[in-house]
């Protein structure tokens, strides 16, 4: 589950929740979360957490962080609700070798309904998205928009500043760039 207030923005690792919970979830729900601060592959996380929700209500807007891709800045957006703009769709290369919009898992040894790898650029420079199929399966705009990319496409794009690694954004809306 991704958070976020105004003093930052935080990935809580495996929280459980009940479905009588997650319904209560909605966008700008107030939740108090005690865990534990977490680090895997970069990532900063919190575990073994638990959470009450309270009054209140904030819904963060999305930050433009475009201008701060291949820099040492955009680590301290992570985990924020984030936007790219005006990013160029680039071939990915399939199983045989082939240039395609985007790949099913990382290497493209997956199917309709796993994760979607696609990358995109940005003054000579070439970034990997994803679209994390826990977050956002194949039923979802999302997910369709990714699937009808074509290279070459200007895209804007939203989603969460996800860190593995490196940065790896999970995107949860993609759009023809205005």
């Amino acid at each position: 589950m991704y958070t976020q207030d105004k003093d930052g923005a935080y990935f809580l690792y495996e929280m459980a929740c009940s479905e009588e919970d997650y319904a209560k979830l909605t966008p700008g729900t107030k939740i108090k979360v005690t865990g534990y601060k977490s680090e895997w592959s970069g990532e900063v996380e919190i575990t073994d957490a638990t959470f009450e929700i309270e009054d209140g209500n904030y819904v963060a807007e999305a930050m433009d962080v475009t201008a701060l891709l291949g820099t040492d800045d955009l680590i301290n957006h992570q985990n924020k609700f984030v936007a790219f703009k005006g990013m160029t769709v680039e071939a990915s290369k399939d199983a045989d070798g082939n240039d395609v919009a985007f790949l099913y898992n990382w290497d493209g040894s997956g199917q309709d309904g796993n994760d979607l790898y696609f990358n995109v650029s940005l003054n000579g420079e070439t970034y990997t998205f994803t679209v994390e199929s826990y977050l956002c399966d194949n039923t979802t705009d999302v997910y369709q928009a990714v699937k009808a990319l074509n290279i070459g496409d200007k895209i804007d794009m939203e989603g969460f500043l996800y860190w593995y690694n490196g940065v790896n954004p999970h995107i949860t809306s993609v759009k023809a760039a205005n």
